[in-house]
């Protein structure tokens, strides 16, 4: 692999982070790099475990909103970047674990929903400039478990899309369309391609009920959460556009459909 990723040609840096399982790994002797989960945006739900992988670092990588959360934790070096830089910063970022310094990686929520895009680009960047340095995921609370909570829908009768990543998602659409009949659905939209308007639109496209309740769940755990609440139908109205100014949600967002309680 490379700094450089097409996705559209491969390899995804998520398959690359799945390849195999983690290497047992012994936190006192093999000082990992760590890839933590923040959580949702809210210090209460930043787990005890990454937040002492963020205070004992040398340095903190991550895309700048996600820093911003935890920066008051740490006396480390902050390596911020968005996807512009992403590379630049990832391979500053194994430099420094290559001289020796304790490195973190953040990510927002828990890196096992969505985040394996991330783990792999820190992985892929750690094994090229400090190959015998493993990298040990910190999972965390993910705003896809608090959606859950909020509406209600239990994980062994849900099923699980995310759709934010880069890169084609005709299967995982397939998947959420073949799921909604039977299935309560929990969606990661992608700002802002695949907003919630276009879910909705899609799912009545493949023959979902127009009546199923559907809830949009938006900076869950943060000051101004809002929940707000539709039908398929009518939620199918805010579908189209690319753009911030051209939906009436954020991208701080989980999508629920819910199934009628029999």
């Amino acid at each position: 692999m490379s700094g450089e990723y097409d996705l559209e040609a491969g390899p995804d840096p998520a398959t690359f982070a799945a390849a195999e399982a983690e290497p047992d790994i012994d936190e006192e002797t093999d000082d990992p790099v760590y890839a933590v989960g923040v959580g949702p945006g809210n210090q209460e739900f930043l787990t005890p475990r990454g937040r002492r992988a963020i205070e004992e670092a040398d340095v903190v990588v991550g895309f700048t909103t996600v820093v911003e959360f935890v920066d008051d934790l740490t006396d480390a070096d902050l390596l911020t970047c968005g996807y512009n830089d992403e590379a630049e910063a990832l391979e500053a970022f194994g430099e420094r674990v290559a001289a020796g310094d304790s490195g973190t990686a953040v990510a927002m929520g828990d890196p096992n929903h969505s985040g394996y895009q991330f783990v792999g680009k820190v992985q892929d960047a750690v094994r090229r400039e400090a190959p015998d340095v493993p990298v040990r995921v910190v999972p965390g609370i993910s705003s896809l478990q608090m959606a859950a909570s909020r509406a209600r829908t239990p994980m062994e009768d849900t099923e699980f899309v995310t759709l934010h990543k880069s890169g084609d998602l005709e299967a995982d659409m397939e998947r959420m369309a073949a799921a909604v009949d039977d299935r309560h659905l929990l969606v990661l939209p992608r700002p802002y391609d695949r907003m919630p308007g276009d879910i909705a639109a899609f799912l009545l496209e493949n023959g979902a009920d127009p009546d199923l309740e559907a809830l949009v769940l938006e900076k869950l755990t943060h000051d101004d959460e809002e929940i707000h609440r539709f039908t398929l139908a009518s939620l199918s109205e805010h579908a189209g556009g690319d753009g911030p100014d051209e939906t009436p949600f954020s991208d701080l967002i989980v999508l629920a459909v819910r199934q009628p309680v029999p």
